[in-house]
């Protein structure tokens, strides 16, 4: 198990990613990095979304509303992260599930128009293709319709592990919602990724403490996990936030990077250390895939080989440029517009 047993182990202020891996053993860095097809792989929770804002109510009856702006995207924990890291330049593969339809149709060309690799990617049979509808809100908010689908019927076989597992950086996305991957599955990759020294971060769809019992067996083998408050809080059952990242922490976690909205960001580790980073100044268009992209800004600052100050600002400006516009990662761009939007936008007092 990769964890720091001294201070004098952790990084300075930049670190490549096979350094990165020498914070979590004693052992000497990974070094096999550059043999690995893949920057980051995403698995888990890719779905098609259609959009629409402003919402303040669903009509009654038979009505109809007219609405300002619409947009169809991929989302989900892991559908978004891979487009925003996509998006920075990484080599990413998708790992998860579409049906045998329309949707599915488009989540893979659209895949295919950032240069995400699906070989991975699985057309379910008896599953459509997870699919939301979103009625965003005029604050940002946005309540949805969803039809889980696809991503829980995929399943990653034995003779696929090493492929998915061909990668610098390992992210499972919407732990809760994989059916046939969380009953255990999951926490079989995330250990024999730990096992080759492989890089891994995880999110999660929580609503209740009941949800824990499918999280406990992944943390272990997780060096940054990565909830929102909302979830943190759900998993636990507690309201402060340094109570719950303790209580993360005592799960075996390597570190604990919680978003927290507009109050920006909280990191947590097994050495101790902790700090806060506030979120950019924005107007707020639509928070769906903000934690997604978040993940997605994180592991681009981690492949950029940055301080983890840094990977948690590259996290903040994706989140932040995702909701200036309607839809998962509607503003991201390229990673030059990025660092710009990081250089330049200004950050909540």
């Amino acid at each position: 198990m990769r964890r720091p047993t001294s201070a004098s182990t952790r990084p300075e202020s930049t670190f490549s990613i096979p350094a990165l891996a020498s914070v979590f053993t004693n052992n000497l860095p990974y070094q096999r990095e550059e043999f690995m097809t893949f920057d980051y792989t995403s698995v888990g929770f890719h779905t098609f979304d259609a959009l629409c804002r402003p919402v303040t109510q669903i009509p009654p009856n038979g009505d109809t509303y007219f609405v300002e702006d619409f947009a169809i995207a991929i989302s989900g924990a892991a559908g978004a992260a891979a487009v925003v890291a996509a998006k920075h330049g990484l080599k990413v593969q998708a790992v998860g599930g579409v049906g045998n339809d329309l949707m599915g149709d488009w989540v893979l060309r659209r895949y295919a128009d950032f240069g995400v690799d699906t070989e991975m990617m699985q057309r379910c049979t008896n599953f459509m293709t997870s699919s939301s509808i979103v009625t965003t809100r005029p604050d940002g908010q946005r309540p949805a319709l969803h039809k889980r689908g696809a991503t829980a019927g995929f399943y990653v076989d034995d003779e696929q592990v090493d492929r998915v597992l061909d990668t610098k950086i390992f992210h499972i996305g919407g732990v809760g919602l994989m059916d046939a991957m969380d009953k255990g599955r999951n926490a079989e990759l995330l250990r024999e990724a730990q096992n080759r020294e492989i890089v891994t971060t995880l999110d999660v769809f929580a609503t209740t403490s009941d949800d824990l019992r499918l999280l406990k067996p992944l943390l272990a083998n997780t060096d940054f996990f990565m909830p929102s408050e909302e979830e943190a809080m759900a998993l636990s059952g507690m309201s402060d936030l340094e109570d719950v990242c303790q209580f993360l922490l005592d799960q075996g976690v390597g570190a604990v990077v919680m978003t927290l909205g507009a109050n920006g960001a909280m990191y947590r580790d097994q050495q101790g250390r902790k700090f806060d980073v506030p979120a950019f100044q924005i107007d707020v268009v639509c928070t769906c895939g903000c934690g997604d992209a978040f993940n997605a800004g994180f592991a681009t600052g981690l492949h950029l080989g940055r301080s983890i100050e840094e990977c948690i600002r590259f996290g903040q400006a994706s989140s932040a440029q995702n909701a200036m516009g309607l839809g998962s990662q509607a503003v991201v761009s390229n990673l030059e517009n990025t660092i710009k939007f990081m250089e330049n936008q200004p950050v909540r007092s």
